[in-house]
């Protein structure tokens, strides 16, 4: 069983920043797209950025200029590089790895890691 390991969260003041990594607990095919999410209390979860085959990158708006995704495509690993952080930003951060097609679709995710700004 894979599983998507998250680290790099925890509790940073406003303006701050935090970088977060997610990686894979064994070797994976390639992905063809990998992406962050986050659920805030109360709310649903929400997509934040996304990468195919470590190019196209596409960011909401509510965060595009402050976080950056970028990949290791040696071995599968992602970060998200968050800086000018925000309260609102606080919420559970989610990492996501997808390949579709033949050999081996799949749809990882891993375990959700808190991010905290206080105001």
């Amino acid at each position: 069983q894979v599983q998507l390991v998250e680290s790099g969260g925890g509790l940073v003041q406003a303006g701050g920043s935090l970088r977060l990594s997610c990686a894979a607990s064994k070797p994976i095919l390639s992905p063809n797209s990998m992406g962050w999410y986050r659920q805030a209390p109360g709310k649903q979860r929400e997509l934040l950025a996304t990468t195919a085959n470590g190019e196209n990158f596409v960011y909401v708006d509510s965060v595009k200029g402050r976080f950056t995704i970028s990949t290791d495509n040696d071995d599968n690993t992602m970060y998200l590089r968050m800086n000018s952080l925000k309260p609102e930003d606080t919420a559970v951060y989610y990492c996501n790895m997808r390949r579709v097609g033949y050999p081996g679709p799949y749809d990882y995710w891993g375990q959700g890691t808190q991010v905290t700004v206080s105001a």
